[in-house]
């Protein structure tokens, strides 16, 4: 049968870590201290007793050897005296050569050259043996060893040995983790996940109680991925618990309903039962359990999982401060509400993501073929259920259960099935989170399911706002539940939530559109509006009119009779069904009085309904239509609700701002026929918001005066004099905070005037024609960001005199060089000068921008970099991308010990990287990337510690330095001649998938890292194993 996964067999080993070490010199001191702290770390440890050296065989000690994942070796200076000890170390590395062992040789009392060269001490002991026959292949083993990448006592911790202990079992229970959170062929998707919850663990750190959080929307894997990790990390501690369903749990008990306290009190009694091992264990009261806990379970290292949490009495019952340093405490929850409560760290909550297409057909194939690809004939069918379930685990197990072994007549079936009628049981793990809502927060979300899908989030407010929600607390709410998402500023929702949603909608009456509290299936709509069915409880309608289909105007006629509708959208070019001049009669009622947002996209009409009193009206969203005013000559309406105005893009030309005095937000953009605004004096005082791009200087103009709490001003498109700018800024009381314009200047910048506003953002681009900026921003007292787009030749010198400037940007510009007031600014925290190809240099005293945190000088002509640049102590990003003239960073670059990224790619004439670079504690991303000139790391490269990815593709670099496998959690972009010398610190295998890996391949692009793990062998050349220290390496 074929399959797309290749299955490799994983050895289980009976041992964590088998000591090596010569009794008579460490036994009763450093191993027996060693061992002890491996034991309490979970670590199973084999140490063989003196027993079995004077009797037991040697093939009993081989043989646990053989059941060893890790060796540490403890050379000291009279271990190479001991046969028995020299036998070991042959097995030793004998295994690390042809299995999946690994060795690490700790250098007690003795050099590493002395163990590598048989020199000194360790020379003198073995040469004792020289008539044993078997010396070349002890000496051998021991030049191995000695050049494999492990610790030296010396220098760990000063040679403090109890901190090196500690440290050396921290490594190696970080080494175990990355093995036991390795591929399982039967948990898909898992691996990726498991690994990057790896960092958040922290398992064998003996730190702080540390509290993981697991959120995502119902049948997401959250469980799943909780179990995985339990069942692969729980033997590292010295108890454990998985305590499954606890909302349920918490409420019910075999079946019946019992109280909250009850509940709970069962829950710590299973907590104490599994970590003390006592199925004994009683509490009378929760107050009892939370006094027992304290007692008892500070005294053990934990590990333990409460899935499925749902209430925040829950963690206080069952998770307070009362674990030992080092113990964990993983929470899978539908709501991060909880999880903030209960002070977990936000650095530490997961949130689950969907399945890849890949990974989601692999889960299907699974459960439909029992195997990962699909049956010949069904790919295509499959490739559709795929596709409906949206990357949803429980969906995807669902209906490939439900279609295996089914021919492709059933399969077509159950598709078109489905869009009408979802699967029951996702419906059913989902409808949870919606249960758990407040009444006001369900119809909210009914509401984003059923019609705000995909819209703005500031739209999707000021609607939900308009039906007497409280939109913003809502949505958070919504997102804190999984159920919804905002990205990009706009509301998402996963399909199969999307579902839920309507399904609530329609379950009850599939067949009686008209009983259905929001319609937006169009078939409904026009079933309903032509055949004169009965409305009343429809308070939402969304459709989007097709004139080909149905007359619109059959459809506008019928709404006046819906009187509970709240919610109307409508869009659609009508332009063929209403011809140029067309208006409403104005005689007849279109609109229901009850409605409170009304959106139009293309409204017909030449202004509202006389009909339509709108004293319900919140919000009017009305963009691109032929509306010339809203109310016809003469009438005048006051809308005290109205609280959103939006009129984007239309042919509006009058309008009269006393219908609304309570406005808050105004959207006249685009509104270019607009030629006179009525707003008299202090009409318009709660006025948060105006967007007038586009419209008229004149027209603008008439409102400023009544601006009084605006907080945003957006004029992007607005070309305005010096003197029109002067005149809006003229009066000292203006209450405006925040003031953003974008200047296209002819000739010159304003001269000085009375701009001094707290916040003002001044844009200037593109800059084309602008001929002299020198010398005109300085009266910009409290300007917090600038920037020139454009071919300007010179920045103005006054710059010092913008005390409050935070962000300065040149984009394109012609500048030779920055003045050196520059230099002054002691606020500035972001300097770029992107693309700024004709910049020769940066002023020398640069250094004293004493806050600064970004410095960007990307494709420029910059041939060196002041000296000055290492007293950038806040500095955390320095950006050198394609300035290819720079010859060498300074010296002492060390110094920039906040620096977390460096970025040199394509700098070809960059020679040596200094050796002070290893001093940068906080660096995490180091990219080399076409820095032909560099041949070399530094040798103490590996002091870099928090390190996450290293780009050294096409450089001259050839080796890395041994002591880079002592980081953790790295990422190597490298080039194929890494090869060899990559494998003088690494076993070739063929059939392991335990830990890290690489794969040599040939590739048009380089994958991401995701990718590649997600790649089966069949298609490499190679498979190699990384020592745990690298997460991959790409070539």
């Amino acid at each position: 049968m074929a399959s797309s996964s290749t299955s490799f067999n994983q050895k289980s080993f009976k041992y964590h870590v088998f000591l090596s070490f010569r009794g008579e010199d460490t036994r009763k001191t450093f191993v027996d201290h060693l061992y002890t702290s491996l034991k309490q770390l979970g670590i199973y440890t084999f140490r063989d007793n003196e027993e079995l050296e004077k009797g037991k065989r040697i093939d009993e000690l081989f043989k646990a050897i053989e059941d060893s994942r890790f060796f540490i070796i403890v050379f000291s200076r009279n271990y190479a005296s001991s046969s028995w000890c020299l036998k070991e170390v042959t097995k030793i590395m004998e295994c690390q050569d042809e299995k999946q062992q690994i060795a690490y040789p700790l250098f007690y009392d003795v050099e590493p050259s002395d163990i590598r060269k048989r020199s000194g001490p360790v020379g003198r002991a073995i040469a004792k043996h020289k008539s044993n026959e078997q010396i070349k292949k002890w000496e051998k083993a021991l030049e191995s060893a000695g050049n494999l990448v492990g610790w030296d006592l010396k220098n760990i911790a000063n040679g403090h040995e109890a901190e090196a202990i500690k440290k050396i079992g921290e490594e190696i229970s970080l080494k175990l983790c990355s093995i036991h959170l390795g591929n399982d062929e039967n948990l898909i998707g898992m691996d990726r996940r498991m690994q990057e919850l790896a960092s958040s663990l922290g398992i064998g750190l003996n730190d702080k109680v540390r509290m993981i959080g697991i959120k995502g929307m119902g049948g997401i894997g959250k469980t799943t991925l909780a179990r995985a990790i339990f069942d692969k990390v729980s033997s590292l501690f010295e108890g454990s618990t998985f305590l499954e369903d606890v909302r349920e749990l918490s409420k019910k008990k075999n079946g019946m309903e019992i109280s909250i306290k009850e509940g709970l009190r069962s829950l710590q009694e299973r907590i104490l039962s599994g970590v003390l091992n006592d199925e004994h264990m009683r509490v009378w009261s929760v107050h009892d359990g939370k006094e027992y806990m304290k007692m008892r379970l500070p005294y053990k290292k934990v590990l333990l999982v409460l899935d499925d949490v749902d209430d925040a009495e829950q963690l206080e019952a069952l998770a307070g401060d009362w674990f030992k340093d080092g113990s964990r405490v993983i929470i899978t929850t539908r709501d991060e509400k909880v999880l903030l409560a209960h002070g977990v760290n936000v650095n530490w909550i997961y949130d689950v993501s969907l399945l890849s297409d890949e990974e989601a057909m692999s889960l299907f194939c699974r459960y439909a073929f029992k195997r990962y690809i699909p049956d010949e004939g069904y790919e295509k069918l499959s490739s559709e259920v795929v596709r409906y379930a949206a990357g949803l685990p429980l969906t995807i197990k669902v209906l490939g259960s439900h279609l295996c072994g089914e021919n492709e007549d059933v399969w077509r079936g159950a598709l078109k099935r489905l869009k009408t009628i979802p699967s029951r049981e996702t419906l059913e793990v989902l409808e949870i989170s919606y249960n758990s809502l407040e009444d006001d927060h369900k119809e909210l979300f009914l509401d984003v399911a059923c019609f705000l899908k995909g819209f703005p989030k500031g739209y999707a407010i000021r609607m939900l706002d308009s039906c007497g929600y409280s939109a913003a607390y809502g949505l958070r709410i919504l997102e804190q539940r999984s159920l919804i998402t905002i990205l990009n500023g706009r509301l998402g929702m996963h399909d199969k939530i999307e579902e839920l949603g309507k399904n609530i909608v329609r379950r009850s009456h599939p067949h009686e559109p008209n009983k259905h509290s929001r319609l937006w299936i169009r078939e409904e709509i026009e079933e309903l509006f032509t055949d004169d069915w009965g409305t009343e409880a429809s308070t939402c309608i969304g459709l989007q009119l097709m004139p080909k289909e149905l007359n619109p105007e059959i459809i506008i006629k019928k709404l006046g009779n819906l009187n509970k509708l709240r919610y109307l959208s409508l869009y659609g070019n009508l332009d063929d069904c209403f011809p140029s001049g067309w208006n409403f009669d104005q005689t007849k009622q279109y609109f229901p009085n009850s409605l409170q947002f009304l959106y139009w996209r293309a409204y017909p009409g030449l202004s509202l309904p006389q009909t339509f009193l709108a004293n319900n009206l919140v919000g009017i969203e009305l963009a691109k239509s032929r509306i010339l005013q809203l109310w016809g000559s003469g009438e005048r309406k006051v809308l005290k609700k109205l609280r959103f105005l939006g009129l984007r893009d239309s042919k509006l030309r009058t309008l009269d701002l006393r219908m609304a005095p309570n406005l808050e937000n105004l959207d006249l953009s685009g509104c270019h026929d607009l030629i006179e605004i009525y707003a008299p004096a202090g009409c318009l005082k709660r006025l948060i918001f105006v967007n007038l791009v586009g419209c008229s200087w004149s027209v603008s103009s008439s409102l400023f005066k009544q601006l009084e709490s605006l907080v945003l001003l957006s004029i992007p498109n607005l070309i305005v004099s010096v003197e029109c700018l002067k005149g809006f800024l003229r009066d000292s009381t203006s209450n405006l905070p925040v003031l953003q314009f974008t200047f296209y200047y002819s000739k010159e910048q304003p001269s000085k005037t009375e701009i001094d506003r707290k916040g003002v953002f001044l844009d200037l681009q593109p800059c084309t024609k602008l001929e002299c900026v020198s010398g005109r921003t300085g009266f910009l007292q409290h300007l917090r960001r600038l920037t020139f787009k454009g071919c300007i030749p010179e920045v103005p010198n006054d710059l010092d005199q913008l005390k409050c400037l935070e962000e300065l940007t040149l984009y394109s510009t012609n500048i030779k060089c920055l003045p050196d007031s520059v230099c002054m600014l002691k606020c500035l925290k972001s300097l770029s000068l992107i693309d700024c190809q004709h910049l020769e240099e940066l002023p020398e005293n640069l250094g004293w921008l004493e806050n600064l945190e970004e410095l960007n000088v990307s494709s420029t002509i910059l041939r060196h970099l002041p000296d000055s640049i290492c007293m950038l102590i806040h500095l955390k990003c320095l950006l050198l991308d394609s300035c290819k003239f720079v010859e060498k960073l300074p010296e002492d670059i060390g110094q920039l010990e906040c620096l977390e990224e460096l970025n040199l790619t394509k700098c070809a004439s960059v020679g040596d990287i200094p050796n002070s670079i290893c001093k940068m504690k906080c660096l995490r991303y180091l990219f080399l990337h076409f820095c032909s000139q560099v041949q070399k790391l530094p040798e103490e490269f590996g002091n870099l510690k928090l390190l996450e990815v290293l780009d050294v593709v096409d450089t001259g670099i050839s080796h890395l330095p041994h002591n880079i496998s002592s980081m953790n959690g790295l990422c190597i972009f490298g080039s194929i001649s890494l090869l060899d010398q990559l494998c003088a610190f690494t076993t070739k295998i063929e059939t392991s998938e335990n830990g890290p890996f690489c794969y040599i391949q040939a590739v048009n692009s380089t994958p991401t890292p995701t990718e590649l793990r997600s790649q089966s062998t069949e298609n490499h050349l190679k498979r190699y194993f990384l020592p745990l220290s690298i997460n991959y390496i790409i070539f």
